[in-house]
């Protein structure tokens, strides 16, 4: 399914899914890395040891969950944006989803935004609770999003302007 329409299964992204009890311990990140390319700036980038060295740069990245304390370096460096942080400790019934989001105008804090999933689908109108700069080398951004806990695995991406279809 993923080669025709670059859309991961929901048998892929249950592979890459930690637990719900790390999932409610605080921010970790999802690789959401299903092909196997020449690519490995992830694995670089966790100083935490969280993402596994690779034998072959080939490989898909391994993350050992336990490890990750979902700091975002690897999502601001990943350059297949396949990298996302899933906070579900935010409150009882909100998690924050972090964002990579390389596309002009920026949302700003506050501002609500359409969340959408991996096929591009609406999910709803979500407001951002924080915009990070990837610096004057990385032009990625981290918007960080407030969503609904029963969403927080399935928002991946953000559109501006509002919705387009009734949900």
């Amino acid at each position: 399914m993923l080669n025709k329409t670059g859309v991961p299964t929901a048998e892929d992204v249950l592979t890459v899914t930690p637990s719900e009890e790390r999932l409610k311990k605080g921010p970790v990140a999802i690789i959401e890395c299903f092909q196997e390319i020449p690519c490995n700036p992830c694995t670089e980038a966790c100083k935490q040891g969280a993402i596994q060295p690779m034998e072959d740069i080939n490989n898909l990245p391994q993350l050992d969950y336990d490890q990750c304390n979902g700091c975002g370096v690897c999502l601001s460096r990943c350059p297949g944006l396949a990298i996302f942080i899933v906070d579900a400790s935010y409150s009882e019934t909100e998690a924050i989803v972090r964002i990579p989001f390389e596309y002009v105008p920026v949302p700003r804090v506050g501002e609500s935004v359409v969340g959408l999933n991996r096929a591009g689908e609406e999910l709803g109108t979500f407001v951002v609770n924080k915009v990070q700069s990837g610096g004057q080398k990385n032009k990625t951004y981290t918007i960080w999003l407030v969503v609904p806990k029963a969403l927080a695995m399935d928002v991946r991406s953000i559109r501006l302007g509002g919705l387009r279809h009734a949900n």
